[in-house]
C-alpha cells in the first residue's frame, strides 16, 4: 500500500474524529444524559448484529475475492443469507410484538422506534458488504468519505433542529442517527454500483456458500468474543446502572476516541507492512524499535490526557463534569490495543489466528466479572476500571502468546510503563474527583520519567520532526 492509499484511508478516522468533537459538546449541551446513553445502546446493537447476522461471511469475502473468476456472485452468495436471516428476524420481533425492540434497548415502548431500530440495523449490515469492497480494491479515499459525510449530515440535522427550536426528543436524535446511517449505505452503494449492480441478477452458489460457511461460522466466536470486550461495560451500565450513568460514561467514552485516531491510522498501515518484511527477511530488531517508539507514543498520550483532562469541564455542561476522570481510563482502549498490533505480531506471522481468539475469550472472561462486580457500586466509574484492567491483561496476553509461537521480545518496559498508566487512570476515575490536585501531580511525576526512560523514542522523533521541515522548507525555496 503507497503512501496516497494510506493517506486516503487516514482522511476517515481523522475526518470522523474532527467532527466527533463538534457534534460532542452540542449533543450533550441539548440532549438529555439519558438519550445519549440510548444511543449508545443503539450502536452496541448495530455491532452486535453485523457480527453475528453477516455469518462470518465478510471475512471468507475478503478471503476469497482475488481468487473468484465471478465476483458479483460471490458478493451475493456472502451476502444474501444474513440480509434474509436479518430482515425475517427484525420482522417477526415487529409484528410480534411492535414496542418489543424498543423496550428491551431503550427502555420506551414505542413500535415506530422499534422501526427505526431495524432500518439501522438494516443498513448497518449492507453498509459492513459494500465498504469491504472499496478496502479490498484500496479506494482509500471513497472509503474515507463514506465516514465522514455521513458524520456532517449528523452534525447539520442537530443544528437544523437547533435554528427550528424544533425540540430535543430521543425520537429526534435517533432520526438524526437513522439518516445518517442511511447516507453511508447511499454513499457506498454509489461508490461501488459497478459491482454489487450486476450481482443483483446472480443466482446464489450453494457448494460455494456451504464452503465459506464452513471457514465463516468459527470466527463468530472470536468476533463474539472482541465484541463483548468492547461492549460489556456498556452493556453492565445499561442493565445494572443507570442511563444517566451510561450517557456519562458514552461522552467519556466519545472524548477518548481522539486516541483511536492514532490507533486506527497505525493499525491500517502496519499489519500489511510488517507482513512484508517478514516476508523480506528483515531484521526483527527494527520490529522491537517501532514497538518501542509506539509504547512511548501511547505513554505521553495517556499522561497528557491525565494533566489535562480537566479542561474538558470547560466545554461540557456540568451534568458531565464527571467525564474529566473517567476519559483517561476510557483511552486505555484504542492504546492498548494498538500496542497489542506491535507485541502481538508474531501471532500473524506464525499464523496462530487462535491465539489472539484466545486472549479475546481470557480478557472477555475478566472484564465480565470486573464489570459485574464494579459497576453496581461505582456505576461509569467501575465500567471505566474493568474495561482498562482487561484490556491490559488483552495486551499481556497477546504479547506472551506472540512470544510463545514466534520469538521473545523485551517486556520489562513494556508491562512497567502501561501498567503505571493503568493504575493511575483507575486511581483517577476511582478517586479523582475527590483529590484532583494529588492525581494531577502523579500524571505530571509519571510525565517527567517517562521523558528519561524513552529518551531514544524522543530524540527519533525530533530527528524526523527536524527532517521533515528542512525537507519542506527546502521545497519552498526552489
Amino acid at each position: 500500500m503507497n503512501r496516497s492509499k494510506i493517506l486516503g484511508f487516514a482522511v476517515g478516522p481523522i475526518g470522523s474524529a474532527i467532527l466527533g468533537f463538534a457534534t460532542l459538546p452540542v449533543m450533550a449541551w441539548f440532549f438529555s444524559v439519558e438519550d445519549i446513553g440510548r444511543i449508545s445502546m443503539l450502536q452496541i446493537v448495530c455491532s452486535f448484529s453485523v457480527i453475528f447476522f453477516c455469518l462470518g461471511l465478510d471475512q471468507a469475502y475478503v478471503r476469497e475475492y482475488h481468487e473468484s473468476e465471478d465476483k458479483p456472485s460471490l458478493l451475493k452468495t456472502v451476502s444474501a443469507p444474513g440480509l434474509l436471516l436479518l430482515m425475517a428476524v427484525s420482522l417477526g420481533f415487529i409484528f410480534y410484538d411492535p414496542g418489543l425492540l424498543s423496550r428491551v434497548i431503550f427502555s420506551l415502548d414505542s413500535p415506530a422506534l422499534s422501526i427505526l431500530l431495524a432500518c439501522c440495523l438494516l443498513t448497518t449490515f449492507i453498509s459492513r458488504f459494500l465498504s469491504l469492497i472499496l478496502r479490498i480494491q484500496e479506494k482509500g479515499l471513497a472509503f474515507s468519505m463514506s465516514q465522514v459525510l455521513p458524520k456532517a449530515l449528523f452534525l447539520f440535522i442537530i443544528g437544523f433542529y437547533i435554528i427550528l427550536a424544533a425540540g430535543f426528543s430521543f425520537e429526534k436524535l435517533i432520526i438524526a442517527y437513522v439518516l445518517s446511517m442511511l447516507a453511508v449505505m447511499l454513499i457506498y452503494a454509489w461508490n461501488t454500483r459497478t459491482e454489487w449492480l450486476p450481482a443483483v441478477g446472480k443466482s446464489i452458489d450453494k457448494q460455494k456458500l456451504g464452503t465459506m460457511l464452513q471457514f465463516g461460522l468459527p470466527l463468530i466466536f472470536g468476533g463474539m468474543a472482541s465484541w463483548a470486550l468492547m461492549a460489556m461495560d456498556k452493556l453492565f451500565l445499561r442493565s445494572l446502572s443507570t442511563f444517566e450513568e451510561l450517557g456519562i460514561y458514552s461522552i467519556a467514552v466519545s472524548v477518548a476516541s481522539a486516541a483511536g485516531i492514532f490507533s486506527g491510522v497505525f493499525t491500517t498501515i502496519w499489519a500489511p507492512t510488517v507482513y512484508k518484511w517478514a516476508a523480506e527477511g528483515i531484521n526483527p530488531e527494527k520490529i522491537n524499535q517501532i514497538s518501542e517508539h509506539v509504547l512511548a507514543a501511547a505513554f505521553f498520550i495517556f499522561t497528557l490526557s491525565g494533566m489535562f483532562s480537566w479542561m474538558l469541564q470547560l466545554v461540557l455542561p456540568s451534568t458531565y463534569d464527571n467525564v474529566q476522570y473517567l476519559v483517561t481510563a476510557c483511552m486505555a482502549v484504542p492504546l492498548l490495543y494498538a500496542l497489542s498490533e506491535t507485541t502481538a505480531v508474531g501471532i500473524g506471522i506464525a499464523r496462530k489466528t487462535s491465539y489472539s481468539m484466545a486472549a479475546s475469550f481470557i480478557a472477555a472472561a475478566i472484564n465480565f466479572a470486573g464489570n459485574y462486580w464494579l459497576t453496581p457500586i461505582y456505576g461509569a466509574a467501575g465500567a471505566a476500571t474493568s474495561t482498562a484492567v482487561a484490556f491490559w491483561i488483552f495486551l499481556v496476553c497477546r504479547t506472551e502468546l506472540s512470544c510463545l509461537v514466534w520469538r521473545k521480545i523485551p517486556r520489562l518496559k513494556l508491562y512497567g510503563a502501561t501498567f503505571t498508566c493503568l493504575l493511575a487512570a483507575v486511581s483517577t476515575s476511582m478517586i479523582g474527583e475527590d483529590h484532583q490536585a494529588l492525581m494531577i501531580t502523579a500524571w505530571t511525576a509519571i510525565s517527567v520519567a517517562g521523558i528519561l526512560c524513552f529518551k531514544n523514542s524522543l530524540r527519533a522523533a525530533k530527528i524526523e520532526m527536524q527532517r521533515h521541515i528542512k525537507v519542506k522548507t527546502s521545497s519552498q525555496n526552489i
